[in-house]
């Protein structure tokens, strides 16, 4: 019998890891992206192609680069931790060569449609028109779809009161590249994300003035913690993620917001939101507080209004704040303009699709959408996770619960979002990092007992359970596991410093006192505590 034949779209982070996880299992995959080169957003272009997104010249990774990797593919010690984007392009092209995807890769290849075959009821196939460099169309049937092409590509415009009339110049995030036109300029930066920030920094150093419009305010993290490690690689752990789902809500949302205080004062510097910690996917910047105290960037209110010349904000209307150019930095619309209509449904940003995967009501599980997820960490593990699950379940060697159940499980994490998120298409596709992973891996036996873990390898239990939560774990076991996931885990730490370690400085012994060992004691002690409950916590849980 010949393997089934699986279509992947897009050649990104999530498409690459598709194409891999479906020769793993015998598939035969052929990839197509409407571009010339791997690694869709990651892959920055100059010009602003429509259906196409691209990162901006200066992009420097939210996550780290240990947080980043694939399960099975560490990356080269000398890399810094927050790479640039052009080095993560070169990291995902290497994975391609190092797994030898190129061959079963299309390039220049746009998937104009997709949809159901005549005898769909029967095969579940999908016919796939393709427009190729030359402009030839030709279509291909396949026994299976992975849709990987993102959720950046459609931006999301809103609309204000005299947007029409307004003379100035007006863009979405998406448009914007570099600052070197706006220099001497005044400009509006609408919205509080990750993009929006990272404009408003580059900005406010050529700019004339920059305002940075927020409805809601935002908690705002470092890339960097206290003591220097990356702050993925210090807070997202597995021992952080218990404490922080069996610990009344009230205590961790005061002890992040504690945290992030510390750093600065969110409401001296006016970007205090009025929901809490956890209720917001925080955004992610370390110079917005050093560019206020600077006075080169300034925080305003939610828009009002535009006039013909500039801006009237909601906290100050009788004032008017001229301005050159607006930038939208309000998110993206979830689109699937190539899918024949009603295989996805959605509304306001929701889709409804198992396990953010599959959609439920399809009788046969041969379409799958892969990335459509956002979470406080980094992307390649969800995918990877995903895509593994996807596979399998395209072989026949895993299978979907019955449609009732499926639906069950969609409205069950909506809710969810809802007791969590305060309401805004922004959450719709928000899950828990270290949960999601872990409720996909049990589905393919990837998951490690950690019970098992702590009796056999204590060394490598206390690296996975209070260490980073490592994309490696997931090839400690089941199918298609890493000889070297073990060693990848415990030498994560060295990986992180290698490229800190550029200057040799002496190593000291540190002097205490008697009262800072008095004052670590009870420390000590409740700590302990914590730590030999979520320890009993595992056991229950695994």
């Amino acid at each position: 019998m010949s393997s089934k034949k699986i279509c992947v779209i897009g050649a990104g982070v999530s498409g690459l890891v598709a194409v891999k996880s479906c020769l793993e299992e015998g598939l035969n995959v052929v990839c197509y992206d409407m571009c010339d080169s791997v690694g869709g957003l990651w892959n920055y272009k100059d010009e602003c192609i429509e259906g196409i997104g691209s990162v901006m010249k200066s992009t420097v990774l939210n996550t780290s680069k240990e947080m980043t990797s694939y399960s099975d593919f560490p990356p080269p010690k000398h890399y810094p931790n927050y790479m640039h984007h052009s080095l993560f392009c070169r990291y995902l092209e290497n994975y391609a060569i190092n797994f030898r995807l190129f061959p079963h890769i299309r390039l220049n290849t746009e998937v104009i449609r997709v949809q159901k075959t005549e005898d769909y009821p029967t095969t579940g196939q999908w016919k796939i028109t393709l427009k190729e460099k030359t402009n030839e169309m030709k279509e291909v049937v396949f026994d299976g779809v992975m849709i990987c092409s993102g959720h950046y590509s459609h931006p999301n415009m809103p609309k204000f009161p005299g947007l029409d009339i307004f003379r100035g110049e007006k863009l979405h995030a998406h448009q914007y590249r570099q600052e070197n036109e706006y220099r001497g300029k005044r400009v509006l930066v609408v919205g509080f994300g990750n993009s929006s920030c990272d404009i408003a920094v580059e900005l406010s150093k050529v700019a004339k003035e920059v305002y940075l419009s927020t409805r809601r305010g935002v908690w705002l993290l470092s890339r960097m913690a206290v003591g220097g490690l990356p702050t993925d690689i210090k807070y997202k752990s597995r021992f952080l993620n218990y404490i922080t789902h069996y610990v009344a809500p009230q205590i961790t949302n005061f002890i992040a917001e504690f945290k992030a205080n510390m750093r600065f004062n969110h409401s001296v510097f006016g970007i205090k939101p009025k929901h809490r910690f956890f209720s917001q996917h925080p955004t992610i910047n370390d110079e917005i507080p050093i560019r206020i105290l600077t006075g080169s960037l300034t925080i305003k209110d939610d828009v009002h209004k535009f006039t013909e010349t500039g801006v009237i904000f909601s906290d100050d209307c009788e004032s008017v704040c001229n301005i050159d150019s607006v930038i939208f930095a309000t998110g993206y619309r979830i689109r699937f303009q190539f899918l024949e209509e009603n295989i996805i449904e959605q509304t306001n940003n929701q889709v409804n699709l198992y396990k953010y995967v599959f959609p439920p009501q399809l009788p046969h599980p041969t379409l799958a959408v892969i990335g459509l997820v956002q979470a406080l960490g980094a992307l390649p593990a969800l995918t990877e996770i995903q895509s593994r699950w996807v596979s399998r379940v395209f072989k026949g060697t895993c299978h979907l619960p019955a449609k009732s159940t499926m639906i069950d499980d969609i409205e069950r994490k909506r809710w969810e979002i809802n007791q969590q998120y305060f309401a805004s298409d922004s959450h719709t596709v928000q899950v828990d990092y270290i949960w999601y992973l872990d409720e996909l891996s049990r589905l393919i036996a990837a998951k490690p007992d950690f019970r098992y873990m702590l009796l056999s390898d204590p060394e490598l239990f206390f690296s996975c359970f209070f260490g980073p939560m490592l994309s490696y774990t997931y090839r400690l076991t089941g199918p298609y596991q890493w000889k070297g996931a073990r060693n990848a885990i415990l030498t994560a730490k060295k990986r992180v410093l290698a490229p800190l370690k550029t200057r040799h400085v002496p190593e000291q012994t540190p002097q205490t006192s008697v009262l800072e060992n008095l004052f670590r004691c009870p420390i000590a002690l409740i700590s302990l505590a914590v730590i030999i409950t979520a320890i009993i916590l595992v056991f229950y849980q695994t």
